[in-house]
């Protein structure tokens, strides 16, 4: 695992990023070192201002992913999701604009379901079914879609970039 996160401007980062990893084996792995990956990433997530990070995003061949979203009481709730899967998808799609960790200072429009179910597994290896709409939803699905070897670039039809503030 490194501390940095993965960029697609290079070659061999990109391959990491582009391979589906392989499913978290839950019997390959203590409580202990469970918790000090989750609270790894989550560090390295703040530290970037993202509010998602899978783990192919800091080199780990691991199907799992952090995020963290406001909630409305003004503070947060946040997520480790181990072998996530879309159960199933609303009909309903919204486009918004996405970026990404691994690609910064690129935005894109990406059209996405407004509503999700997702199951997978928590940090002690217990089935969860989660239901995400909104803002959360489009987050689990951006950090399933780097699971399965796809980034924002892929999906959207016009990438910009913003220039640098100090221009």
């Amino acid at each position: 695992m490194t501390n940095k996160i993965l960029l697609i401007k290079n070659k061999d980062e990109i391959k990491i990023l582009k391979k589906k990893p392989a499913d978290f084996d839950f019997k390959k792995w203590r409580k202990g070192d469970i918790t000090a990956l989750i609270l790894k990433m989550k560090k390295i997530m703040r530290a970037a201002n993202g509010v998602g990070l899978s783990a192919n995003q800091i080199g780990l061949d691991l199907r799992m992913f952090v995020a963290e979203m406001p909630d409305p009481q003004g503070g947060t709730k946040f997520y480790a999701v181990f072998n996530p899967k879309i159960e199933k998808k609303s009909e309903e799609n919204i486009s918004f604009e996405e970026g990404c960790l691994s690609v910064p200072g690129t935005w894109g429009d990406v059209e996405r379901p407004e509503k999700i179910i997702v199951s997978g597994q928590d940090k002690n290896g217990k089935a969860v079914k989660i239901k995400a709409w909104g803002f959360l939803a489009r987050v689990f699905q951006h950090e399933i879609d780097h699971l399965d070897g796809k980034l924002f670039i892929d999906r959207t039809k016009k990438v910009y970039e913003i220039p640098p503030k100090n221009l």
